[in-house]
């Protein structure tokens, strides 16, 4: 368990739409050392955090208006609270919930109805574990944190993080992405919005971008590994090796079989 001094001012940013589930954490958490607030849904949630910067968030995933999942690719997203660990409490306990936190960023998920007792100890441990990266970065250089403060101040743009959390959503679902609606949804927003600070922002559509980023993702493939041609292309989202090929080719100028051969040719030791 933590003490006052290792814990004072550590804050605490409770994120979830039911009172009664607030109340039931801010009891547990009163009776520790921790400053502690509380926001009813993941939009309120993320405007707390750029504001307050809390130490760790407690963040509940089915919530109105912006659920979890939404409210932690905009925290990861944006430089001002991406440090920030986020542990996702949720009554969902399916593999795929799980598995979904964890890979936008979340450093735990813990299951409703949850021990009191093993929560304060993960929320401890992230503390830990945060303190110790922080700490570690400081004594690296100070001149190197200064500046690293400098970008966190000047890039936390709405329209950018938007848009970085897009950019990750989309490196991370090539093969399976959904519509541009959904998209948008999935950063809190809406498809005419998103398709307009994209553009502003990169210059590219977002369909632009997607076919862009699975050639790069299909390149760096053939080009490190001996996958077949066929499942490369329904790994990066295509629906058959002829349309990544048609695609390749007029990206590149050659096929990805000509490609992949002029790297493997450049490889081998001339005689």
């Amino acid at each position: 368990m933590p003490t006052a001094s290792d814990s004072t001012q550590r804050k605490i940013l409770i994120v979830d739409d039911s009172a009664f589930e607030q109340r039931v954490l801010v009891d547990l958490l009163s009776e520790l050392p921790y400053k502690v607030s509380v926001a009813f849904n993941g939009l309120q949630g993320y405007q707390l955090a750029l504001a307050n910067h809390p130490d760790l968030i407690l963040l509940d995933v089915r919530m109105p208006s912006m659920d979890g999942y939404t409210a932690c690719r905009l925290l990861k997203a944006n430089p001002v609270t991406q440090d920030i660990p986020v542990i996702f409490l949720s009554g969902a306990d399916a593999d795929e919930e799980r598995i979904m936190g964890l890979s936008i960023g979340g450093v735990d998920y813990v299951s409703k109805p949850f021990s009191p007792g093993e929560l304060a100890a993960r929320i401890q441990v992230h503390l830990d574990l945060a303190r110790r990266v922080s700490d570690r970065g400081r004594q690296a250089s100070n001149d190197a944190e200064a500046g690293a403060a400098g970008a966190k101040t000047g890039d936390s743009d709405p329209d950018a993080v938007i848009v970085a959390a897009v950019k990750r959503l989309i490196a991370d679902n090539l093969a399976t992405l959904p519509g541009l609606a959904e998209i948008a949804r999935s950063v809190g927003t809406y498809r005419e919005k998103l398709s307009q600070i994209f553009r502003e922002q990169t210059g590219m559509t977002v369909f632009a971008f997607i076919r862009e980023a699975r050639l790069r993702r299909g390149e760096d493939l053939l080009r490190d590994t001996d996958m077949d041609v066929q499942d490369i292309a329904l790994l990066i989202g295509f629906n058959n090796a002829g349309n990544f090929a048609t695609a390749f080719r007029e990206r590149t100028g050659i096929t990805p079989s000509a490609f992949r051969a002029s790297i493997q040719q450049r490889k081998t030791p001339q005689a």
